[in-house]
């Protein structure tokens, strides 16, 4: 007897363990097993005429529909015939950590030739999908939708369709990416969406534009790149003519952009909004929806009895769009949404008079600053300034909340505070970090329309850890961040089992940010209250807060990260910790390798040949290090060249060092002299790049540059330069001999490729010329 009971105790703990161990992973004995196989290899597309090597599941871009039910085991095996590793994140399933396909977080990466076997029970039905989590592959290709059908349908539709929308570049994606950070407008002069000054002028916008650049801020911007097409389902342009006259289509929206936000619009009847995210809401009528990066919608149409009916997938930045119809017969055109006016956004983001970009980089609090020291660093409104360091993420943020703008006569102070009161429903000051004014909701966007059909709140007694997440970047450069702090120089957040972990994310960037966090849905607080929706990926529209919670009911590391690739990719992420045991099977795959990514070091050029000078300027930049080399020889065989190496102390400052070597007299290259420099570089107001520096001959040197487009095409620029020589070292009988030496240069570019512009300009030491800049 007693031995049938040791036997049934050991059966018992090996089931227990095989449920618990490794992250949760389930038993499947008890689930009906559902298999993919899937191969990702490169193949050959041509989109716009143009062949470029991409990446494929299974021969597809998109990969195929992954359609499981709901109390299914799904065994997915990813096979790699790529010569370098991939990876498979499962976004938006609660699944077990080790198979959450975050490479060297949770997952092991997929190296070439290898399979990598996903096993995870399928707890939850809805839309989701799965892309890659190795650098830019899910702009190349890799990504598809996953499609999980109820155990019993209790919404009334007879035909599900998933539509994945998607953007498409010829350019390699790493290319793209490096344009960004060398702060190359290309795109936008590609794209018509540049703020040039005739238009700036022409729109009476002079002001705003100069406030704008006066907090350093360049052109305004609702998207960085430039896409060649918009996708449904892989084509600009598809047709479902299987559709009949009257039935009910589920249309499943999987937004898998790598950076692209789309207005939904559809022809005939408005739409029934049923689903966000997986999760059903209270059913709505809601047309031109705007979808966020990596979000899912569901919505329910009827085909028309007399034609066929159109869906419109125009991107938010208005540069081009896809369509889908429905049915057969004429068509019910979808409503078009105007393409956005910059000029008008910059001049409305002028006017409330905050301040914007990426503050909080210019303190960085230490680890034993207090809650007090750091307060005194808050933004106006309220708002916290976190920038380098920390400290603001780590622990309670009870103590760090501002105390809310006085209301007085039921009116905010201030004129635009009074019109922000009119735009929506402003999260309760108790739920908040800091003002909850921006909570009140973009008048363009919020999500109040989502409402959850049962309560999402929480067990009352559950302690609740309170974090500021301030959405902060540099977009000169090209570095985003979290407290102005990117993913390389940050520690993992903890948080513990058995607590409500409440987020406020405060935009602090004119640019939308989808956040997404991994093997979690939270809470969207919103005017519904307790019925607030639940999501895995929000979007925080620029300037704006939005308050998100979620239970902390998990073990091991989960990401949480921007989903537009490229802020991904240069810093905005974060890792949530339960502070669990790493998984043994991860031992040999360092952390390091995902955090220090976004860290890559980055290299580019010019060179201008023109008929009076040659220039040369070539750098190596990652997040706080740079390299410069700087060389030009004028017709009269004037040379100065030198290598420096900068660093960055925040987003505008930078000490650097290096060697200067010119040539004394004009005309000759064999009278060489060689200084060693120093000093400090700042990016002024306006834009206006400045320099101080000394060299070993202790002369003093300032120096200034700023460029500009007057015309979408045309910029022109000046360059500064001031050097004193005291004469140190000389004889001194008569005094100091003292000189100066000032140079300096204006001229004209038309920027006619993404990396050629035809030149002409006047140096004081080398007269008139022109010739051609290209970039490498």
């Amino acid at each position: 007897m007693k031995t049938k009971l040791l036997l049934l105790l050991l059966f018992f703990a090996l089931q227990v363990k095989a449920q618990t161990a490794n992250g949760s992973e389930e038993n499947i004995n008890n689930w009906p097993v559902h298999e993919y196989n899937l191969t990702i290899d490169y193949e050959t597309v041509n989109v716009t005429g143009r062949k470029v090597k991409a990446m494929t599941i299974n021969g597809g871009i998109p990969g195929p529909n992954l359609v499981f039910t709901e109390g299914e085991f799904a065994v997915i095996n990813v096979t790699n015939k790529m010569d370098h590793e991939t990876s498979v994140h499962w976004h938006g399933l609660i699944l077990p950590n080790f198979y959450d396909g975050v490479p060297y977080l949770t997952t092991p990466p997929i190296e070439p030739g290898e399979t990598f076997q996903y096993k995870f029970a399928i707890k939850q039905s809805g839309t989701y999908w799965y892309h890659s989590h190795t650098g830019l592959q899910e702009q190349r290709g890799v990504y598809g939708s996953i499609q999980i059908n109820p155990k019993k349908q209790e919404l009334d539709y007879d035909k599900n369709l998933v539509l994945v929308l998607s953007d498409w570049m010829d350019e390699d994606p790493a290319s793209q990416l490096k344009n960004l950070k060398r702060g190359n407008e290309w795109y936008l002069i590609k794209k018509g969406q540049v703020q040039s000054w005739n238009k700036i002028v022409r729109e009476k916008a002079v002001k705003a534009k100069l406030k704008m650049i006066w907090q350093r801020m360049p052109d305004f911007a609702i998207s960085d790149n430039f896409y060649d097409r918009f996708f449904i389902n892989g084509k600009a342009v598809q047709e479902y003519p299987q559709f009949e006259p009257g039935e009910k289509v589920r249309l499943r929206f999987v937004n898998a952009s790598a950076a692209s936000y789309y207005w939904l619009t559809f022809g005939g009847n408005n739409p029934m909004l049923v689903s966000a995210d997986g999760k059903d809401v209270v059913p709505v009528a809601h047309n031109k929806t705007l979808i966020g990066v990596a979000e899912t919608y569901d919505f329910i149409v009827t085909i028309p009895e007399d034609g066929s009916l159109e869906i419109r997938s125009m991107a938010q930045d208005g540069s081009g769009f896809a369509t889908a119809t429905l049915g057969t017969g004429p068509v019910q055109k979808a409503p078009i949404v105007p393409e956005p006016d910059l000029i008008q956004k910059m001049k409305e983001m002028m006017a409330m008079d905050m301040k914007m970009g990426a503050p909080a980089s210019k303190f960085r609090p230490r680890r034993n600053d207090s809650i007090e020291v750091m307060k005194k660093y808050s933004m106006d409104m309220g708002e916290m300034k976190m920038p380098m360091g920390k400290a603001s993420e780590m622990g309670s943020m009870n103590d760090m909340k501002a105390d809310s703008t006085k209301m007085e006569n039921g009116e905010m102070a201030g004129n635009n505070e009074k019109m922000s009161m009119k735009k929506g429903y402003m999260i309760p000051a108790d739920k908040v970090v800091g003002d909850n004014m921006k909570t009140a909701g973009n008048p363009e966007f919020n999500y109040n329309y989502l409402k959850s059909p049962v309560k999402t709140t929480f067990d009352g007694d559950k302690p609740v850890k309170e974090m500021l997440f301030n959405l902060t970047g540099n977009m000169n450069r090209y570095v985003w961040s979290i407290n102005g702090v990117p993913l390389s120089e940050t520690d993992k957040i903890k948080i513990e089992q058995g607590t409500v972990a409440r987020i406020t994310l405060n935009n602090l960037t004119m640019m939308h940010h989808p956040m997404h966090l991994h093997g979690h849905f939270f809470r969207v607080l919103n005017e519904n209250g307790e019925y607030s929706p639940l999501k895995h990926t929000v979007n925080v529209a620029p300037m704006q807060k939005v308050v998100i919670e979620f239970d902390a009911s998990e073990t091991g590391d989960w990401f949480f990260h921007c989903h537009i690739l490229y802020h991904l990719n240069s810093g905005m992420a974060r890792i949530f910790s339960y502070d669990t045991p790493r998984d043994e099977r991860m031992k040999e795959h360092a952390l390091s390798t995902l955090t220090t990514e976004a860290n890559h070091l980055y290299s580019w050029g010019e060179i201008t040949a023109a008929s009076h000078m040659t220039e040369l300027y070539a750098t190596a930049t990652n997040i706080r290090n740079q390299f410069s080399f700087a060389g030009e020889l004028g017709w009269n065989k004037n040379m100065e060249a030198e290598v420096t190496y900068e660093r960055y102390l925040n987003d505008y400052f930078r000490l650097f060092g290096g060697v200067n070597v010119e040539n004394e007299m004009e005309d000759s290259l064999e009278d060489l002299e060689t200084v060693a420099i120093g000093g400090v570089r700042y990016l002024l107001p306006l834009l206006i790049n400045s320099e101080v520096r000394i060299d070993s001959k202790l002369r003093p040197q300032i120096g200034l540059f700023k460029e500009t487009l007057i015309f979408p095409h045309i910029a022109v620029y000046g360059e500064y330069e001031y050097q004193m020589d005291f004469g140190w070292g000389n004889d001194l009988e008569n005094g100091v001999n003292y000189q100066s030496e000032t140079t300096w240069q204006v001229g004209l570019e038309y920027i006619f490729a993404r990396n050629f512009a035809l030149v002409g300009s006047y140096d004081n030491r080398f007269g008139f010329g022109g010739g051609i800049s290209a970039l490498f």
